[in-house]
């Protein structure tokens, strides 16, 4: 006899990065974080912010699939303060993932935030959650509550491999994920990234009129 598969896989153990390796990442604007890992990291650019604006937190993941949101249900379950949840779709769009309800029990779990490649609903509710959420867009059409999916296992997100403790910083500009194998080299990369964008600001505010080039961008020198 063939058994059915179970609806939701988890993943054997979550392991979260130390704390200090975490908030060093705290106050970084997204775009400093892709210099630091050159230049990369970001998710897909329609991954956007639908309310709030920015967080830092480490990857809780799930892979819900198309129209289902069982597995967000349990990853909320599983969710510790600091966490991210990061929801799989697949990109799908004819329902949203989760509204209010869900979100708002996460972020009574400490959760300080939720990203996803699908769509969300109960905009006015999540408002006033104070839980930033990016998501592809909006609609009101609900999901179900079937499964497959996963739980703590790495995921596609974006166009990126998101794996729970991996760190991921969002703000305006859009959402980035620090592999955590990555963390302690795109922090030291990150200081000079900093220092750097400090003494150029500096340089445009005193008026700086052009950026240095190589020689390549420049017109090439006429010959009389």
């Amino acid at each position: 006899m063939i058994e059915e598969p179970p609806p939701l896989v988890f993943a054997p153990a979550v392991e979260r990065p130390p704390a200090e390796l975490v908030e060093g990442f705290r106050g970084a604007p997204t775009g400093f974080i892709v210099d630091a890992m050159g230049g990369s990291g970001a998710l897909d650019w329609r991954i956007r912010p639908i309310v709030g604006r920015s967080f830092l937190g480490v990857a809780l993941t799930c892979d819900c699939g198309a129209g289902d949101n069982l597995a967000l249900i349990a990853a909320c379950a599983e969710s510790e303060p600091g966490d991210v949840l990061v929801a799989a779709t697949g990109g799908f769009a004819g329902t949203a993932v989760t509204g209010d309800l869900l979100l708002g029990v996460a972020r009574n779990r400490g959760v300080v935030g939720f990203v996803t490649d699908g769509l969300v609903r109960d905009v006015a509710d999540l408002e006033a959650l104070n839980l930033p959420v990016c998501a592809m867009g909006l609609t009101p059409n609900s999901p179900g509550r079937r499964g497959p999916g996963t739980v703590g296992l790495p995921i596609v997100c974006g166009g990126s491999t998101v794996a729970t403790g991996d760190v991921v910083v969002g703000d305006r500009d859009g959402v980035v994920v620090v592999p955590r194998a990555r963390l302690a080299e795109t922090l030291a990369n990150l200081t000079q990234v900093k220092a750097a964008e400090a003494a150029m600001l500096e340089r445009v505010r005193a008026g700086l009129r052009e950026l240095p080039v190589t020689p390549l961008a420049r017109r090439p020198e006429s010959r009389t």
